[in-house]
């Protein structure tokens, strides 16, 4: 089941429960996925990939925001921030632990052979993709930053 088809039955049951927070949330990716699909350099359809790009586009966005308002001492305008974050993420993978990161990063280095600094593009390039959706881009720079230097 496509992306679409899964954010548009979640949707029709949010708007039965009356539940806001999944109804606002579920609406942003709705409305992304349209401008996605929109857009020039797009044919039209969305890849797997790109459905997870956008999702953590979406989650890191709810997640910033609420760490500003949180930093402004508006905790009620974190809240439903993190609430929808948290909504969305259930349309991801399960993120994995930073024990796994680590193992799959280590792999990346060994199979490349990387041996420094000079060579962290390469790593963050292979590691991102053989991770994506599964863990946080900045967790993956911190653990490669880690072992590369």
């Amino acid at each position: 089941m496509s992306l679409e088809l899964k954010i548009t039955t979640a949707l029709k049951e949010a708007m039965k429960s009356k539940n806001q927070t999944a109804l606002t949330a579920l609406r942003a990716v709705k409305s992304a996925i349209l401008l996605h699909k929109t857009q020039k350099s797009s044919n039209g359809e969305l890849s797997q990939e790109d459905e997870m790009k956008l999702l953590q586009k979406l989650v890191k966005q709810r997640k910033d925001s609420a760490d500003i308002y949180i930093g402004q001492g508006r905790n009620d305008l974190a809240d439903p921030e993190l609430k929808e974050a948290e909504f969305i993420q259930q349309f991801l993978p399960k993120a994995l632990s930073e024990d796994e990161v680590k193992d799959v990063v280590k792999s990346v280095i060994e199979e490349i052979g990387a041996d420094g600094m000079k060579d962290m593009g390469k790593v963050m390039g292979i590691s991102t993709k053989k991770l994506m959706g599964k863990a946080d881009g900045k967790m993956i720079s911190t653990i490669v930053r880690e072992f590369l230097s």
